[in-house]
């Protein structure tokens, strides 16, 4: 039997839909929530997802703005506009899209955003929240597996769950929010031994390295919820995920698509993190 394949743009689209009477509220109130997205350099992957980014905070009615720099500019000069957003008060959530030119401290610039406007998740106040349990901001692509998983009424508590990959921003949040929800979490990496031994066992498996069909059919436990992470795209154009998604649909219980799974999902979490951000901008005014 295949696996029921998790559709990331219908979920996403009912997110984006749950929140827009919202983002009307505090429009009506003069507080239309604004997203501002910093993007540096002429990465053509970079474009594809600001502007869907964009086109999300269209369909759901947010202000959004965005600022271009050429891949020459220098910390000094984001880190004096990410000042600058941080006062402005139309601006609740504020993005830097990632990779930032190799000379530029990525972590120095997304430290400046604001604790308050980091829609992303990437502060470390956000990420310390997170480790502490406390309210922050989650990181978009872990927030919106989980939202997936809830969703989809995936089993979590008591059951086994792998993370492939131990990023910050995608497979050390996810670890923790699989962790909150009282699953047995792994996090597997590079140093890793026997790394199909170890995701064999997994109830849950979530694929976030960036190596295209990685995780075969034989590294999968049938009836296991596959979560797709990776974007790859291949010599011929075409792209794939860390998942040999035909030959895993025929083992797996649950699996995400790559395009169509979590992709669309991580940009719902954006919009719904920056209407939150508003909510919260609104209530300490």
């Amino acid at each position: 039997m295949s696996a029921r394949i998790i559709d990331g743009k219908s979920i996403a689209a009912a997110l984006r839909a749950a929140v827009r009477p919202e983002v009307e509220r505090l429009a009506a109130l003069g507080r239309r929530p604004g997203l501002a997205v910093i993007l540096v350099g002429d990465d053509a992957a970079s474009r594809v997802y600001v502007r869907n980014k964009v086109r999300a905070c269209e369909e759901t009615g947010l202000r959004w703005e965005l600022h271009e720099f050429p891949a020459s500019v220098d910390d000094d000069t984001l880190l004096a506009r990410l000042a600058a957003l941080d006062r402005d008060e139309r601006v609740h959530g504020v993005l830097v899209q990632l990779p930032l030119p190799p000379h530029i401290d990525a972590q120095r610039v997304l430290g400046a955003v604001s604790a308050t406007k980091d829609v992303d998740g990437f502060h470390v106040a956000s990420l310390g929240a997170l480790l502490a349990g406390r309210p922050g901001f989650v990181p978009c692509t872990p927030a919106g597996i989980l939202h997936m998983l809830e969703r989809e009424r995936v089993p979590l508590a008591g059951q086994r769950a792998v993370v492939v990959g131990r990023s910050n921003i995608v497979g050390k949040p996810m670890a923790l929010l699989l962790l909150q929800k009282d699953a047995t979490v792994t996090i597997c990496h590079s140093k890793s031994v026997d790394l199909a031994a170890i995701t064999r066992e997994a109830d849950v498996l979530v694929a976030a390295v960036g190596r295209p069909r990685l995780i075969t059919a034989e590294m999968v436990k049938p009836g296991a919820c596959v979560i797709d992470v990776g974007t790859n795209r291949l010599a011929d154009g075409k792209l794939c995920g860390d998942v040999d998604f035909d030959r895993v649909k025929e083992i797996a219980g649950w699996i995400t698509p790559v395009p169509g799974g979590v992709g669309p999902m991580t940009i719902a979490m954006l919009v719904s993190n920056t209407v939150r951000a508003a909510l919260q901008s609104d209530r300490s005014a």
